[in-house]
């Protein structure tokens, strides 16, 4: 635990005390009898134990590899609070907590903090159940009663874990898992309500499991609820194996891009977010959103295809050298034509540089004509084109890049587009950074403008390269 601030090593094990205090029956339980008093069925929890550190194994062996760093199996562990006395629940989670391997540093801290958190959400849930009468309902098999009492475990549980990682005081980045501080109780109220429906999902199952458990058909048919839940884990993880490989493919060639064109190194990120910043604040639906992030990033892609002397050229660009950069939007769109993940990002590679007049290229689409991704990006470039300072042009405040973009809205861009932009930066602000770090003389290059025609003079020059 060398690596974590004294403040979170106290916090991790205080939470590893009091995880480990669970099982032992230290803490007080809920003055509650199930019917027939309290029993343990010793067998039931090392079937549980092992189930739960089963399939978290599984989880994370090499052909499975899940994309997240647990949580697979829960309903494993919700069983065990609907079936279970509160210390014997806990010890359903306890041994795959400790056992289960952590791939990242500091491999100590990540395992007790782990297991301490586990063992108490789920000894939580389980005094919950009890508190409520959910035993009962169990027992009998009262499908309405226990839902009730199975919705106040899950409750419970998603409220202990919340509690926990927001808890976390400030570690060092990527320490433990969720390692952030969360600031306010609007932040904790947001990680509340994105954990809740998944847990919600996997306490269903875990309740299908114990009141099969309870029912004529037994253990067995409580078993065979983890096929379905094993099956939805593995097309997650598969979608999510996907989207890594999407990220990694935008990313080679984004890279690539900036190793050729030196001058914007970090635009083509910048134009993903601004893009990203508009869809949302026009409504889009997060897929949506999504693609216009990739068609940010992605819009200059086709300068892999501009010989470098172009790109790198000192001086004005000559009218023959000009037709030739301005074919970047074409050989963008036949680099990518072929992902099908990036949809509508394709158009925007292609068209993004097209002005609501007509007289952008490389078709001179006009109006509606333009794709509206394309419109998007043409607005989030050439603001960040204006904002960043270059080696040939400093950047312009961000209010006067937004009123020069109000100015050419209309002939240039899309003034819906703009609008948003302008609202979404009033809200969050903008942080634009130094993309080359090399001076270069200040030429009159022309390559690809951001806001043309009467202030090409003054506007062109934060475009160039971009």
């Amino acid at each position: 635990m060398e690596a974590l601030p004294a403040r979170a090593r106290a916090y991790v094990a205080c939470v590893t005390v009091l995880g480990l205090l669970c099982p032992l029956s230290l803490v007080p339980s809920v003055p509650v009898s199930p019917p027939g008093g309290v029993h343990v069925s010793w067998w039931a929890v090392a079937l549980l134990a092992a189930l739960y550190a089963g399939c978290e194994r599984l989880a994370r062996s090499r052909p499975a590899a899940a994309p997240h760093p647990g949580g697979t199996f829960h309903p494993v562990l919700l069983a065990g609070a609907f079936l279970l006395p509160p210390s014997a629940a806990a010890l359903v989670a306890l041994p795959g907590a400790l056992l289960l391997p952590v791939e990242q540093r500091p491999y100590l801290a990540r395992r007790l903090w782990r297991t301490g958190r586990l063992v108490l959400a789920v000894w939580a849930a389980s005094r919950a159940h009890l508190a409520v009468g959910g035993r009962e309902a169990v027992a009998d098999c009262d499908v309405p009663g226990a839902l009730g009492t199975a919705g106040a475990a899950v409750l419970v549980f998603c409220l202990v874990l919340t509690l926990l990682d927001g808890g976390i005081p400030a570690p060092a980045p990527g320490v433990l898992p969720r390692g952030r501080r969360i600031p306010a109780p609007a932040a904790w109220w947001r990680l509340f309500l994105g954990s809740l429906a998944p847990i919600t999902v996997h306490g269903l199952a875990g309740l299908m499991m114990a009141l099969l458990w309870r029912s004529p058909y037994g253990p067995v048919a409580a078993l065979l609820v983890l096929l379905p839940m094993g099956v939805s884990w593995w097309a997650f993880a598969q979608y999510h194996r996907e989207r890594a490989a999407h990220q990694a493919t935008i990313r080679a060639l984004v890279q690539a891009v900036d190793i050729k064109d030196g001058y914007t190194r970090g635009h083509s990120e910048r134009v993903g977010r601004a893009s990203m910043m508009i869809a949302r604040e026009l409504g889009l639906d997060d897929e949506r959103v999504e693609v216009l992030r990739f068609a940010g990033i992605l819009h200059d892609v086709g300068k892999l295809g501009v010989p470098t002397r172009l790109l790198t050229k000192n001086g004005p660009l000559t009218p023959e050298e000009r037709r030739v950069i301005e074919l970047h939007p074409e050989y963008g769109h036949e680099m990518v034509r072929g992902i099908s993940f990036l949809g509508e990002a394709r158009a925007a590679v292609l068209h993004h540089h097209e002005r609501l007049d007509g007289t952008g290229y490389p078709y001179g689409l006009a109006g509606s004509q333009i794709p509206e991704s394309a419109r998007v990006v043409a607005v989030a470039d050439a603001f960040d084109a204006m904002t960043s300072t270059r080696s040939y042009s400093r950047a312009r405040p961000v209010p006067v890049a937004l009123e020069e973009l109000r100015r050419c809205a209309g002939a240039h861009f899309d003034p819906r587009m703009v609008a948003a932009l302008v609202r979404a930066i009033g809200r969050s602000g903008w942080h634009p950074a130094v993309t080359a770090d090399e001076p270069r003389p200040a030429t009159g290059d022309i390559r690809s403008t951001a806001v043309p025609g009467p202030a090409a003079p003054a506007a062109g020059r934060p475009g160039a390269r971009r």
